[in-house]
């Protein structure tokens, strides 16, 4: 009897403590990721892409058992691409839906108005759809990143621009926080190769109001545009600087910008537009992991493969490795380590490189070309 006693008063110990340390958003049959990204207003295409992007491959593990009998859980809200819906949204998920993690978010000034609470609940912040350096230095222990920063895309292009003997550059840019992220590092690049920006020109966040911009660097005659803006205000803008123009200037986009988005947004006036991108071609099977996007993503339908899905399955999947290492007693704390165990992590043809001092997992950039009938060559 006194045995007995002894041994129900040892498993309720044990259910105590594990109660006691059960780490928010874990439970022994889930783990809630949150995400905010826009589901609606001019940038919903690339928050809708983001989700289910990542979704098709927690889909995919979760039907296999999911990550140690933990399914995944992904809570995603509508931030309208908007720095104070995007705080609510995240006060929201980490107070109310009880998320273990941040994943995908959508956006500069969307993740910097994240920060605080991150910061706060020390909660880990995973693979923010944007390349802004604010968000890597300084740095970070809470904040992960798969993609390239800003700084690698515009040094990329500058350096192709100016290869062609092109000086004369000119920068559309968004007047928020990704904007001047995006003119930073357009900026520090052409300083390296001392070359002066010929005309700077905005465009408010969610707005299509580009006349001025467009008088603007009209008068300044640029032989290129880099532009630093989403997929509706960048296809406004061009639209308009062709107009009636007897010589229109080459116009580069950043990665953020939407690339099949933009395409379709410009049509037949999309030929000949540059994109530098942070992710493989995703409708070339050269890489694993592609192949694999391919067959778990496209096979719903009306689903066409893009760059920004791409990311957000690659993003997932290197969650879920991640939170595998993590292992049974999973706690967030344990998650960073575990990521940064990774430090040569092949993703099938996409590598991930991640140490305790560096959270940013790679620096690949390659320049892309809208083509005829918006197809991507590279």
């Amino acid at each position: 009897m006194k045995n007995r006693v002894e041994s129900i008063l040892l498993f309720l110990s044990c259910c105590f403590s594990f109660l006691a340390h059960a780490e928010t958003g874990v439970t022994s049959k889930t783990i809630v990721l949150g995400q905010s990204v826009a589901l609606s207003g001019p940038a919903q295409q690339l928050g809708t892409e983001m989700r289910d992007g990542a979704l098709a491959y927690f889909d995919h593990i979760n039907a296999q058992g999911g990550v140690n009998g933990r399914q995944i859980v992904l809570k995603t809200l509508d931030d309208g691409y908007e720095a104070d819906r995007a705080a609510a949204n995240t006060k929201q998920l980490i107070e109310k839906e009880g998320a273990f993690a941040l994943f995908g978010y959508v956006g500069t000034p969307t993740s910097n108005a994240a920060m605080p609470l991150i910061n706060k609940e020390e909660i880990p912040f995973f693979a923010p759809f944007t390349g802004a350096q604010a968000l890597r230095e300084p740095f970070n222990r809470n904040v992960f990143h798969i993609r390239a920063g800003y700084f690698e895309e515009t040094e990329k292009i500058v350096d192709h621009i100016t290869t062609l003997s092109i000086k004369r550059i000119a920068v559309f840019y968004q007047n928020d926080a990704y904007g001047k992220a995006g003119l930073e590092g357009v900026t520090r690049a052409l300083k390296k190769r001392n070359i002066e920006v010929v005309g700077l020109a905005t465009v408010e966040r969610n707005s299509v109001d580009v006349a001025a911009a467009v008088a603007k660097l009209k008068l300044a005659k640029p032989q290129a545009v880099i532009m630093v803006s989403a997929y509706t205000s960048c296809a406004a803008f061009i639209r308009e600087m062709i107009k009636d123009a007897s010589a229109a200037p080459v116009f580069w986009n950043i990665s953020f910008v939407g690339s099949q988005a933009l395409s379709k947004e410009l049509g037949k006036d999309g030929r000949g537009v540059m994109i530098s991108q942070v992710m493989p071609a995703p409708w070339e099977d050269i890489t694993a992991v592609v192949k694999e996007y391919k067959n778990l993503y496209a096979n719903k339908p009306g689903r066409e493969v893009g760059y920004v899905s791409l990311e957000g399955f690659i993003a997932a999947k290197v969650m879920v490795e991640g939170l595998k290492r993590a292992g049974g007693g999973l706690t967030r704390d344990g998650l960073i380590r575990a990521l940064e165990s990774m430090s040569s992590y092949n993703a099938g043809g996409f590598q991930v490189k991640f140490s305790s001092s560096n959270h940013s997992a790679s620096t690949y950039v390659d320049l892309s070309v809208i083509g005829k009938d918006g197809k991507f060559m590279h």
